[in-house]
């Protein structure tokens, strides 16, 4: 075999190796991003989230357990951020809105968890609720606060949470479905809220 010959395969080996690396590791090249194969692993794989004791705006404590038989959406935010929890909260309220009165009563609901349970206390919640119209009922803000516990959530719905320089938080940001057996079942962009509220309609 000629020097020219091996080295056209020995390119082509490299080429197909890669290429298979890379179709294994983008899901079939349908996820460019970790974020895109996080989505589409949920969407095949529907994942259980944790039990977790909560505390909402009112000091009340509850679990997600007891949204059994509902379908929740659940977003992560902290209230002193201004910029894409802002964006969150927005997407919320068009969500409330587009669902019909009679589902928030008895088969959706929305809930928003601080990851910043230290400084967002029940007032900070139902102030940060205040400002984009939730009802603290249909719609609940609340915190865990077992650091353990947190840490699971925000594991088990692949929410990365990194401290920056300024008192804040950098994190990942999107919309959750859980279904109505406590399993999470879809990650939808904070930036289609109306195309949430319509898969939200269709399962009720």
């Amino acid at each position: 075999m000629s020097t020219l010959v091996r080295g056209l395969v020995s390119t082509a080996l490299v080429v197909a190796c890669g290429t298979a690396a890379f179709w294994w590791g983008t899901d079939g090249f349908s996820a460019y991003t970790a974020e895109a194969a996080r989505r589409a692993d949920i969407l095949r794989s529907p994942r259980p989230v944790p039990t977790v004791v909560l505390e909402d705006q009112d000091g009340r404590r509850f679990s997600l357990e007891d949204y059994r038989g509902r379908l929740l959406a659940v977003e992560f935010i902290y209230t002193r951020c201004m910029t894409v929890c802002r964006s969150l909260g927005l997407a919320f309220r068009q969500i409330r809105e587009a669902v019909p009165p009679e589902a928030l009563e008895r088969d959706f609901a929305l809930l928003s968890i601080s990851f910043d349970p230290e400084r967002d206390d029940p007032a900070s919640l139902k102030a940060y609720g205040r400002n984009f119209g939730a009802d603290g009922e249909h719609w609940r803000l609340a915190r865990v606060r077992d650091a353990g516990e947190l840490a699971a959530l925000l594991a088990a719905f692949g929410v990365v949470v990194i401290s920056d320089r300024f008192g804040g938080f950098e994190h990942n940001a999107a919309i959750h479905l859980v279904g109505r057996d406590g399993r999470l079942v879809e990650i939808s962009d904070l930036d289609e809220p109306l195309a949430f509220a319509g898969k939200v309609r269709e399962k009720l």
